[in-house]
């Protein structure tokens, strides 16, 4: 795999309870081919450790894998500051609906949650919904609070069918590849690309419950987000994703 040029120097990437953490695996040997001379560290909320083992997290990037729970510390040792204060990016991929509301709300009820609303690094979220959130007026004022914010971009999901019902929805978690993107064009000022990762592309990912292909743009990739997987298509590209899931 050909090294890209590396935009950002400490990144942190975030599994949160959405099925498509499963894929983490996947991703830290794509972020390792890619950028290998860029600092790495993951953490896990408690609920994505039902889906990717923290042990395996840990041998593949060669890292102690940080959990978000305030148990698994103890008296001064706890690293919400040290992280907040490390990384010059964080990467949620993928964002369940409960994270989605949580950051969005100013909650800071983990390590977590405090690292990302006091750190001065770019966030990207990926978010993976289940079905029909997306017709909730609160999810919608949790997303439009995201979108808005300053030093946060909040990648567009894609389509994915759900694993529970069979249907097709919106909702999947875009691929991190594609999240990445988002955030180098939004840290160099493009025009282009909103805070809401408005701007045609492709790619494949997974979220939540849920497994998702579709298409739009000229670029093919892989994820996973939420609860579901779907499948779609649009433009001149092509994408695979699932989305769902639960903190």
């Amino acid at each position: 795999m050909e090294e890209q040029q590396r935009d950002f120097e400490r990144i942190l990437v975030v599994g949160t309870g959405a099925l498509g953490v499963a894929f983490l695996p996947f991703w830290i040997n794509w972020l390792g081919n890619s950028f290998p001379d860029m600092e790495k560290r993951f953490a896990l909320t408690r609920s994505a450790c039902r889906f990717v083992s923290p042990d395996a997290v840990a041998v593949l990037s060669g890292k102690e894998v940080f959990i978000d729970d305030w148990n698994a510390f103890s008296g001064v040792d706890v690293p919400h500051v040290d992280i907040a204060e490390w990384a010059d990016l964080i990467l949620v991929h993928p964002a369940t609906l409960n994270f989605v509301g949580r950051f969005a709300l100013g909650v800071a009820d983990t390590p977590l949650m405090v690292a990302l609303q006091t750190t001065r690094a770019l966030v990207g979220v990926a978010p993976s919904l289940p079905p029909g959130a997306l017709g909730s007026p609160v999810v919608q004022g949790h997303l439009a609070a995201l979108r808005e914010r300053p030093g946060v971009v909040l990648a567009p999901t894609i389509p994915a069918r759900s694993a529970r019902t069979g249907e097709v929805e919106d909702g999947g978690s875009a691929p991190l590849n594609e999240l990445y993107d988002l955030c180098v064009a939004y840290r160099k000022g493009d025009a282009g690309v909103g805070t809401d990762g408005a701007r045609s592309r492709v790619g494949t990912g997974v979220a939540g419950d849920r497994v998702g292909a579709g298409a739009a743009g000229d670029r093919v990739g892989t994820g996973v987000a939420g609860d579901r997987v779907g499948a779609g298509a649009a433009g001149d590209r092509v994408g695979t994703g699932v989305a769902g899931g639960s903190s």
